[in-house]
């Protein structure tokens, strides 16, 4: 049983082979029937004579619906008008799943794919996106092997709220009430004291209602700490560490990249070092392009469109006043105002893919951090004993999968990033 992407070579010319998959697409002309079947690597067009096939199977090829599943035999033929230059010539036609009809045609609404997710996933685009997401994942798991990770597996159920308690999902848990992880990251704080250098996959979760292009409720958080890293090695880092994953999705990937017609050649140039430009400069430029802000303001996704939509390499925008940022991270000596943290922006305008900092090391000021922030410090008293019992300078950092993906894939929504997405307007499917 051949793929049919092993099928698309002139090597099979004049040679018996057997496929299956599902029909993409099918239409009948007098005793023929043209039929392009569909499988996870592809497709490869069929054509269904009637008197090459047993009369029964034709009959069948001639009803068989879009998204049939089929088991087709026959010869390779070189035939440049079908997809790929090539095409099988059917001496068995066998429907293993008769299709109704299918629901989704040429030109649908955006809420009506959503509805039909389960069906929409079928797609050629969102197979492509998968694929590509997988192999951004396999750089990702690569570099970090090669780097000395180790791959663990924090909770995502937590009594605790490292980016702030008004954006957590409770949950009933037994006879309290618990949350959904927004960060592993206290968790793997903890584990850098044995393992030094960690890294995870999870998901995570975050109650804000933002109908954004890039906001999801759910998504895939790729999380890394370790020992012994400041605020500029933390950095280097990421900047590694994204640049194997692209080129990852560059090698593994040019057929699915060609399907989304996404010019590679900008991802081409993702090597580092990437850019570093201070949230003082942020301000200044964003000034310059006639943006209304001042020094204290969050960048959001306008803003950091205006930063990144000229370039073609990723930048960091370092130095957050503290206000904007959590309580952990390290107060940067050159000005007491600020962190020592990062924020990483894709290119072309896609804005940030991952946050991260250096961590605090001082119990005094996260207490004080924390009482600010009116949060119960008796349920951080686990996470303040990792400085009381050997503390060292560490850093880590969080990436969005799904924001990696929309770059990557140029997609207009970071909806078509997952395969289920979940919003403040759905659950459904």
């Amino acid at each position: 049983m051949l793929s049919a992407k092993e099928v698309l070579s002139k090597d099979r010319v004049g040679k018996k082979v057997e496929v299956r998959g599902w029909i993409y697409r099918t239409r009948s002309s007098g005793g023929i029937v043209f039929a392009v079947l569909r499988d996870a690597t592809g497709i490869v067009q069929v054509t269904i004579k009637k008197g090459n096939v047993p009369e029964d199977q034709f009959a069948a090829a001639t009803k068989a619906g879009i998204e049939s599943s089929v088991i087709i035999a026959g010869e390779v033929a070189e035939d440049k008008r079908a997809p790929g230059g090539y095409e099988i010539r059917a001496s068995k036609f066998l429907v293993v799943g008769d299709s109704e009809a299918f629901p989704i045609t040429e030109y649908q609404s955006t809420e009506l794919l959503l509805d039909l997710r389960h069906l929409w996933i079928r797609s050629r685009e969102q197979t492509a996106i998968s694929r590509i997401k997988a192999s951004l994942l396999r750089g990702a798991r690569e570099w970090y092997h090669e780097n000395d990770y180790v791959e663990v597996t924090p909770p995502i159920i937590t009594g605790v709220a490292p980016e702030g308690s008004t954006t957590l999902f409770q949950v009933k848990y037994y006879d309290r009430i618990v949350y959904l992880s927004q960060s592993a990251q206290f968790y793997l704080e903890s584990l850098i004291y044995s393992l030094e250098r960690v890294w995870a996959l999870t998901p995570s979760f975050r109650a804000e209602k933002s109908r954004t292009p890039r906001h999801l409720s759910e998504y895939w958080h790729m999380e890394m700490e370790a020992a012994w890293v400041d605020n500029e090695g933390n950095m280097k880092v990421q900047e590694e560490l994204v640049t194997a994953m692209v080129r990852n999705a560059l090698k593994e990937c040019p057929d699915e990249f060609k399907l989304l017609k996404r010019d590679i050649r900008s991802l081409k140039k993702i090597e580092p070092p990437f850019e570093r430009m201070s949230y003082d400069e942020a301000m200044e430029y964003l000034q310059k392009k006639g943006h209304e802000i001042s020094w204290g303001s969050d960048l959001g996704a306008v803003e950091e469109r205006t930063l990144t939509i000229d370039r073609e390499i990723p930048l960091f925008v370092v130095n957050y006043p503290k206000e904007l940022k959590p309580f952990y991270m390290k107060e940067n000596p050159d000005d007491p105002r600020t962190y020592k943290n990062s924020d990483l922006l894709a290119p072309e305008g896609f804005g940030e893919i991952i946050g991260g900092s250096e961590r605090e090391t001082d119990n005094a000021l996260i207490m004080e951090r924390l009482k600010e922030k009116c949060e119960d410090t008796k349920s951080y008293e686990w996470y303040l004993d990792l400085r009381k019992y050997g503390s060292v300078p560490h850093s880590g950092f969080g990436l969005g999968m799904e924001r990696i993906v929309t770059w990557v894939c140029k997609l207009d929504h970071i909806r078509d990033a997952t395969p289920y997405p979940r919003t403040v307007a759905r659950v459904y499917p």
